[in-house]
């Protein structure tokens, strides 16, 4: 500790960032840790703990933006320490430090997320640099992030996406490559909302003031789908008693979707390979080649690279269309955003009908829950419609589920108590006995229910507070995760002493 001098020269900093950046020092040695606090304490909100298991903790109460960590510590290392962090608070820094340094031990702590690898003796005005760095990096990150989900906040509202993880990471990755010219393809089972997708990619496009030409090549028969593609002058084939304009060329400057591409045959397969080498077409029974400036998006529910590897889809164009890849995930694999695009099935179809908004039962929100849901967001929005017009405005009951989500409705009154028939309730419940499950591990919890450990924390907060103006004790026993104040281990709170 030598190096640690009295009088360091803190470098410049963004004045939001100083008051407001919390750091969680992480050492086992309580001279160090009690060191490196009580410095840090002049710049930042600082906590100190002497163990992997007390900084776990630490994660979900303390909510550090950055984690200064030692490598060797008793029980868990500090390269586990580095996958907590990044697993719990992805967003949060991490510096790890130690005196047994190597090379192969800062590659791994780089690989696992690490931004810097500082060692001991500590040299203080090097790591009030390196803080004010990585905090300053992640500044201008979460602003990024910030802007970026804004917009998908807005496109959440209209098209009914859900904020489960895999959802959420399928549209991050489309805002990615919208604006670029990189043909997409969109796998994903049928009615997981690969045209809705598309829209997206194009609605967030430099393109989204052109038009987005729809082609579904599995319901055009195939004399007539070339015709279709590329359009076809006067007296080409019998019928053809004028010119026609094709597909692509009415997508001119926007976005052309090639729905079901798996569907097409292999002679359109050569020409629409060319098409996109050349980026030009001919009509049917012209002989000009015409320019074309489209994007092109395709997607299929059939798995490509199988009818590659049977020789019925070209591997050339495979290759082609497989740029970008996206896949939509099925609906049981993202369970949780049932919660939030039932009721907005219900309200549409309720407006549509002209009826007031019916509530939910919780037999009915278990049943939706615990459905397989083979047909996807479409089979999900026609069962909704389907209850909208059967409860005629009052309260949808199981007895409005199709018989498929309804075998067995005494199943769903005994298995989960809900305290509630709202969303709020149903959502309550279900964070709380989950956390109660897992022992109160945020991370373990969030990934059972498929939400972010930050919605977990949010929540929790969110019912300490409406507790601390209600004494209803009870109520607070319920919502604490752990008893006490969870500094155990060594800990210290700059202040404390």
């Amino acid at each position: 500790m030598d190096d640690l001098r009295d009088d360091p020269v803190a470098p410049p900093l963004d004045a939001s960032l100083r008051e407001s950046a919390r750091i969680l020092v992480v050492e086992d040695d309580p001279a160090t840790r009690m060191a490196v606090v009580g410095l840090l304490d002049a710049h930042y909100e600082v906590t100190g703990r002497g163990t992997v298991e007390a900084a776990e903790e630490a994660l979900g109460t303390f909510l550090p933006d950055l984690v200064l960590t030692d490598l060797r510590l008793p029980g868990a290392s500090g390269l586990a320490l580095i996958s907590l962090v990044r697993e719990e608070i992805p967003e949060c820094a991490v510096i790890v430090m130690t005196a047994f340094s190597s090379v192969d031990t800062a590659i791994k702590a780089m690989k696992l997320g690490a931004a810097a690898y500082l060692t001991k003796p500590l040299n203080f005005d090097e790591l009030l640099l390196v803080i004010a760095r990585e905090l300053t990096h992640q500044a201008t990150a979460l602003e990024v992030k910030h802007l970026r989900e804004a917009a998908l906040v807005h496109v959440q509202d209209d098209q009914y996406w859900g904020t489960s993880r895999p959802m959420q990471a399928v549209l991050r990755q489309a805002i990615d490559v919208a604006n670029s010219m990189a043909t997409v393809l969109i796998t994903g089972e049928t009615g997981t909302g690969k045209e809705m997708l598309a829209r997206f990619l194009h609605r967030h496009s430099a393109r989204a003031a052109r038009p987005i030409v729809n082609v579904n090549c599995g319901a055009i028969t195939e004399t007539l789908l070339e015709a279709e593609f590329f359009g076809h002058e006067r007296g080409a084939f019998t019928g053809a008693v004028r010119r026609n304009v094709g597909r692509f060329e009415r997508a001119s400057g926007g976005t052309i979707f090639l729905d079901e591409i798996g569907e097409l045959s292999p002679a359109l397969q050569v020409k629409l390979l060319r098409v996109i080498q050349e980026r030009q077409i001919e009509r049917v029974g012209g002989s000009e080649s015409i320019p074309i400036d489209v994007r092109i998006v395709a997607a299929t529910n059939i798995p490509l690279h199988e009818l590659r590897s049977n020789g019925r889809f070209r591997e050339d164009l495979y290759y082609r269309l497989n740029v970008i890849h996206l896949e939509m995930p099925p609906l049981r694999d993202r369970k949780t955003d049932i919660a939030d695009l039932w009721p907005r099935f219900v309200k549409r179809f309720a407006d549509r009908e002209g009826l007031d908004e019916p509530t939910t039962s919780a037999d009915v929100m278990h049943a939706l829950l615990e459905h397989h849901w083979p047909g996807n967001i479409r089979e999900l929005e026609n069962v909704a419609e389907r209850a909208v017009i059967l409860c005629r405005g009052e309260s949808i009951l199981p007895t409005h589920l199709p018989k498929s989500l309804n075998e067995s409705p005494a199943r769903w009154s005994h298995e989960i108590q809900i305290p509630g028939a709202t969303m709020e309730a149903i959502e309550r419940n279900a964070i709380l006995k989950t956390l109660a499950a897992t022992g109160g591990r945020t991370s373990e919890a969030a990934e059972i229910l498929e939400i972010s450990v930050r919605k977990i924390q949010y929540r929790l907060r969110e019912w300490r507070d409406e507790t601390a103006s209600d004494a209803a004790s009870q109520t607070r026993e319920e919502i604490e995760l752990r008893p006490g104040d969870g500094r155990t281990d060594g800990t210290e709170q700059a202040g404390d002493n």
